[in-house]
């Protein structure tokens, strides 16, 4: 599947906010906001009046490389939060939460969605004892997400594995085994990410 494989500090310039695309960088005096707080391009540093549009165009642009998926599959996300029980914001960004790429960076084994994706892809998860080598896979309650034995010195460093970083309560995480278990699926009020997805759900509404 095509993906985005420019400069991720580009997308934050853009978003004018930090989106953590590259982990550990973002919290360094190197990220790009700190230190080009502009949008890319020649232009960059005039200000533009964005519309309404413009707006929540910027935000659904964000949720999606903050993912890392692209428009199509967004696209699916939607239709499918749209028809579940509840608020149709809350649901797409559960939905997102629940992929096993981003389950694989909030238990702390990759520094980057974009690294946890390359680890799923590899083959060195695995989901209930069974290999799983694809990054949308939704995960539900009761699943036991862990790393193949031959991969654990592989994946991450001690940096990673000694991480202070917050964990998620909806997961029991065992640093020691590397393994983790869904106890609840997330809650709007576990995700932590800067999005409004009331902007994301009044673009696609139109």
């Amino acid at each position: 599947m095509a993906r985005y494989t420019g400069p991720g500090c580009k997308l934050c310039r853009r978003a004018q906010k930090k989106l953590f695309l590259k982990g550990p960088r973002c919290m360094t005096e190197k990220c790009a906001i700190l230190r080009r707080n502009y949008p890319p391009g020649l232009k960059g540093q005039e200000s533009k009046k964005v519309s309404d549009y413009g707006v929540q165009l910027r935000e659904k642009q964000n949720a999606k490389a903050i993912y890392g998926i692209l428009e199509g599959q967004f696209r699916l996300y939607f239709a499918k939060a749209a028809k579940q029980k509840g608020i149709t914001g809350d649901n797409l960004l559960i939905l997102l939460e629940r992929r096993l790429d981003n389950v694989v960076f909030r238990a702390g084994w990759a520094e980057s969605r974009v690294q946890s994706r390359q680890f799923v892809r590899h083959g060195h998860v695995l989901v209930n004892g069974r290999r799983v080598n694809i990054p949308s896979y939704l995960i539900d309650v009761n699943d036991v997400i862990s790393v193949k034995e031959k991969s654990k010195d592989l994946l991450v460093g001690d940096r990673v594995k000694n991480s202070g970083s917050k964990l998620p309560i909806w997961l029991n995480i065992n640093k020691d085994n590397m393994s983790a278990q869904v106890l609840r699926l997330p809650k709007r009020e576990d995700i932590e990410i800067e999005i409004n997805e009331n902007l994301i759900i009044a673009l696609y509404s139109k």
